[in-house]
């Protein structure tokens, strides 16, 4: 059994001996520069971490192998609360907490007093962190580490932040921000449990009148007003009367406390439950029709206003509802003393969006198509979505809309909603689009926030900027590219400081402490000059804007610079070349997750801040894990923390298992039984490297038709992992190095193993296996690096595989000949295992059937019409028929080329030129010279004879199906 950790330590030890992966400026080599997110210790990583920074290794040693200067640093992002709100609670003594890090974390006991600081929690957990990164293999710049809160990286962010400052893009206002009421403190992703964004979204709050109240229902739909048949409320939920802004509104008493949050003078005057309002009824200020409000207990009080609009034409939740409650009037109209069952009968929907392929109703249309006739159906919210997205991007407003007639759904949308503010018949409000917990665990609403300081990421020329940078970048995959151009299309102020947390203090407003997802868009340049500031170790004070100004922009004269800061002048230019070797960025690795905030803010940052040279040049997204099918959550107990996932399964297991269940964009599914089983592969690899290893490198004096085949196979497998990396298509890579390649070693194995009692056969076997091996260990490298490094170590390989050359195409190798050769005899067996697998025979004898040359003339011929696109049955028969000899069998040929036309069509361009070129294949002789292997296979008498050879034995008439590239079979 392979000792996993024993390996581990023995490469880990001599990559840090060598500091092969310290990583300085080397102009005779082109260099690359990635970066991956850096943590937020305020717990150790998972195994659903380290599939981002698992790629991102990856992405790194693949980069190395093609001869570039690779640097990829790691550092450690403490800013923030979160960590105030975690040493709380284990001062506290919380019981889940506790149990979370003396069970699940592991950390003695006697160590928990030492973490009531934020500070201290935070190093502590960085250092756990660390000690996984290094156990998994990850090959940093540990030269590089830094924390920030370090007095170096406060400098910079201040010079960060004065230089947007000096551009125009941070500002000062009332701004709408998720607000965490029991924190007292805006929040950003970080700050929130499950790291959700607080995604805030303006709605519409349209006014509808009963006497001299005003009911004011919030939609993102206001086009759909023209369509409101009744109003809903929720009769068990607490409402109010309240004067807001000088008038009366009947709202949700939890819409009232956020009204106040956004500024507006609210006045309660009266509580009651909704109950009180039903049967009451509204009028529609745009079409004047009156409609009753309708009990919905669907309707969440939280949710906007309240009070909630229907449109059962274009709602389905509203149509469903509808529908339910006629039902249940006309069964017990008792219940529903307030109402009249006529009035809700008679209720119609009122269709004004036309769009393709619903009828004049699209709610029924997908109801009843999805077979939902409950509110609490999950399959409403997917049917919703149907509907919104089809009549937002294909509908257009009908004829009972009045001036908005014809207009398409979102045009509409803007100019129904600017209308009704306009005329005082609606105004606006700001809500969060999804409920979000902080982590202290109050609910996050939305406060519009005095005096607040925000990066304007609404700023239009700074928009067409990041537009410009995100069009120009290699985003991967390619299908995020429009994701990201519509965030920096929604994107608007964001507030970036506070009052609490760790954190550099604004530097004009310094009780004012800068947030998390503020301070952490640009460090990737930071990573460039930490390692030089280390050497010096200057004051924090030397670093001054003029000091970050010479380095990063190239602005003022070095030597002035030196004398004004005191910081030695042949560093300060040691720091600017650095900075502007590695600099720009090529790629940067997260997750999906950050594509809504960190990743664009750091386009923008970049754009802001530095001229086009200096952009990003690249961002790699990936998914999350999930565990056996299901999300990772402590609830589940399916979490496995880092460390004891490598414990448990081993580095390069664990991190092939990472790799190979999703290519990026896709969520990964690990199992522990996966990553076993691949630790049970890499073992059986390793055992096989061995014996290969043993044998020697053999010597390639004269190559067969089976070896050209397996070296040419293998070029296939390279040009197939060469592809796919490119994209950092992990799975397909993988499965190319150590699958599919394997599949065919196997098959070689079982083709020349009689062959190895011959001296010179066995040498160009050994030579064939040494250099499938000798590919084979580059390709896997980067996936499983410890292992790697001990099979090329054994394989006398010069230096660290880390550093070798990765595999590259030998055209001279390339034998598509010998491909279609062998594919015969491949396609040949696997029929026959196909007739003895149906017919339950073990067979005694097998005969093969040959085609004919008449047939081969046909088949020529379809070649040469498919390579012109011209290949059909008819065309095919009648250019066949032109030839004489065709002619006397013309029944025959007409049914054989109807067999060949649809085969033939499908073939790949490079096999039908190839096919094309190879003309007429001895079928009979390829598969004789492979008689003895077919034989021992399947432990039976093998006859091979073509169709129409005198001699030949054809029991059950089978010979006449025989085509090209296809023998017929007979088994017996």
């Amino acid at each position: 059994m392979v000792e996993w950790r024993n390996i581990e330590e023995k490469w880990q030890k001599r990559w840090d001996d060598a500091k092969a992966f310290e990583t300085d400026p080397d102009p005779s080599k082109p260099k690359y520069y990635l970066t991956v997110a850096y943590p937020y210790p305020n717990s150790p990583q998972h195994i659903g971490h380290g599939r981002t920074y698992t790629l991102t290794d990856v992405h790194a040693r693949f980069q190395r192998m093609h001869g570039k200067n690779v640097l990829l640093p790691m550092g450690w992002h403490f800013t923030g609360t979160p960590l105030f709100a975690m040493v709380e609670r284990l001062k506290d003594k919380d019981p889940a907490i506790l149990n979370t890090f003396l069970n699940l974390y592991n950390i003695p006991e006697e160590k928990l007093a030492e973490l009531e600081d934020p500070v201290a929690m935070a190093t502590y957990f960085a250092m756990e962190i660390k000690h996984g990164m290094q156990r998994i293999g990850y090959s940093m710049d540990w030269r590089r580490e830094f924390t920030t809160v370090d007095g170096y990286y406060s400098k910079f962010i201040e010079w960060q932040f004065e230089k947007l400052r000096d551009k125009g893009f941070i500002t000062q206002g009332s701004h709408p921000v998720g607000w965490c009421p029991s924190c007292g403190n805006p929040v950003g992703q970080h700050d929130t449990v499950g790291d959700k964004e607080p995604e805030i979204e303006e709605f519409a709050v349209v006014k509808f009148q009963y006497d001299d109240v005003y009911f004011p229902a919030g939609t993102l739909r206001t086009e759909t007003v023209y369509g409101v048949t009744n109003m809903w409320l929720n009769p068990e939920a607490l409402y109010v009367e309240a004067r807001v802004e000088g008038e009366k509104w009947v709202i949700s008493a939890d819409a009232a406390n956020k009204f106040q949050l956004l500024g507006k003078e609210v006045e309660i005057l009266d509580e009651f439950m909704g109950e009180k309002y039903i049967g009451v009824t509204l009028t529609n200020p745009v079409t004047g029709k009156e409609f009753p409000i309708l009990p919905a207990s669907f309707v969440n009080p939280k949710a906007v206003t309240g009070v909630v609009m229907s449109v059962p034409a274009h709602a389905p939740f509203d149509y469903v509802a509808l529908e339910q409650l006629k039902r249940e009037i006309s069964k017990n109209p008792e219940k529903f003393k307030k109402i009249k069952p006529e009035d809700v009968k008679d209720i119609e929907a009122i269709p004004v969006i036309e769009v393709s392929g619903y009828s004049d109703v699209p709610a029924r249309d997908i109801v009843e198509k999805m077979n939902i006739t409950d509110q609490n159906d999950p399959n409403l919210e997917r049917a919703t979505k149907q509907i919104y997205s089809a009549e937002f991007h294909g509908g257009k407003m009908r004829s009972n809309t009045g001036q908005y007639a014809s207009l398409p759904v979102p045009q509409a949308k803007d100019a129904v909603k600017d209308d009704m503010v306009a005329n005082g018949s609606a105004t606006t409000m700001y809500e969060m689009l999804e409920p979000v917990q902080c982590r202290c665990g109050a609910e996050v609403v939305v406060k519009i926030f005095e005096n607040q300081w925000f990066i304007n990421y609404g700023d239009p020329e700074w928009k067409k900027l990041a537009h410009e940078n995100i069009d120009e970048a290699n985003i991967v995959p390619r299908e995020l590219k429009q994701e990201f151009h519509n965030v920096v299309d929604w994107l608007r102020g964001k507030a970036c400081a506070r009052k609490a947390g760790l954190g550099t203090p604004l530097p004009w407003e310094p009780e004012w402490t800068i947030e998390a997802l503020s301070d952490s868009v640009i460090y990737m340049a930071y990573y460039t000059v930490i390692k030089g500031i280390n050497e010096v170790k200057p004051q924090p004070d030397q670093l001054t804007e003029a000091f970050w100004d010479y380095v990063f922009l190239n602005k003022g004269d070095p030597a002035r610079v030196a004398a004004e800061t005191g910081y030695p002048v042949e560093n300060l230019m040691e720091l600017n070349n650095e900075f502007h070797y590695f600099y720009p960025p090529d790629a940067r690795h997260s997750g999906r997750d950050l594509i809504s905030n960190h990743l664009t803010y750091m386009v923008f940052c970049h754009n802001g801040i530095w001229p086009k040279e200096m952009w990003p040049q690249g961002i790699t997204v990936n998914g999350s894990v999930l565990m056996e099918g299901s999300k990772m959550s402590k609830s589940l107990n399916n979490i496995i923390p880092l460390i004891n996932a490598l414990e448990m399964f081993g580095a390069d297991p664990l991190r092939i298992s990472l790799m190979i269940t999703a290519e990026p964009l896709k969520d990964a599914d690990f199992s522990p039984d996966l990553a076993r089983s691949l630790g049970e592969a890499l073992e059986r690899y390793y055992r096989k490297a061995e014996a290969v290893i043993a044998a020697g490198k053999g010597d390639p004096k004269e190559l067969k038709d089976i070896d050209k085949w397996m070296l040419s196979k293998l070029q296939g497998h390279i040009a197939d992992a060469n592809e796919a990396m490119v994209e950092l298509k992990v799975r397909k890579t993988i499965h190319a190095a150590l699958y599919n390649l394997n599949v065919d070693m196997e098959w070689y194995r079982k083709r020349t193993a009689r062959s190895m009692e011959d001296p010179e056969r066995a040498e160009v076997i050994k030579y064939v296996e040494w250099t499938v091996l000798d590919t084979q260990v580059r390709m896997l490298a980067p996936f499983t690096p410890h292992l790697s490094e001990e099979v090329w170590e054994m394989m006398g390989g010069e230096g660290f595989v880390a550093f070798a050359d990765w595999p590259q195409v030998d055209e001279s190798m390339v034998s598509k000949e010998s491909e279609s050769i062998e594919n015969i005899i491949q396609t040949s067996m696997e029929d026959v295992q196909k007739i003895t697998k149906v017919t339950g025979i073990s067979p005694e004898k097998v005969y093969f059937y040959t085609a004919d040359g008449w047939k081969w003339k046909i088949y020529m011929n379809a070649l040469d019409l498919a390579k012109k696109g011209d290949l059909n049955v008819g065309t095919l028969i009648r250019t066949s028929l032109k030839d004489e000899e065709m002619k006397i069998r013309s029944k025959q040929v007409a049914t054989f080329a109807r067999q060949l036309v649809d085969d033939t069509i499908k073939l790949p361009e490079r096999e039908l030129q190839m096919r094309t070129k190879m003309g007429q294949l001895n079928e009979g002789g390829i598969l004789q010279d492979a008689l003895s292997f077919i034989e021992g296979e399947f432990n039976a008498e093998v006859i091979i004879a073509a169709e129409s050879d005198p001699w030949i034995e054809d029991p059950a008439n089978r010979a006449g199906r025989s085509k090209p590239y296809r023998p017929a079979i007979y088994v017996a």
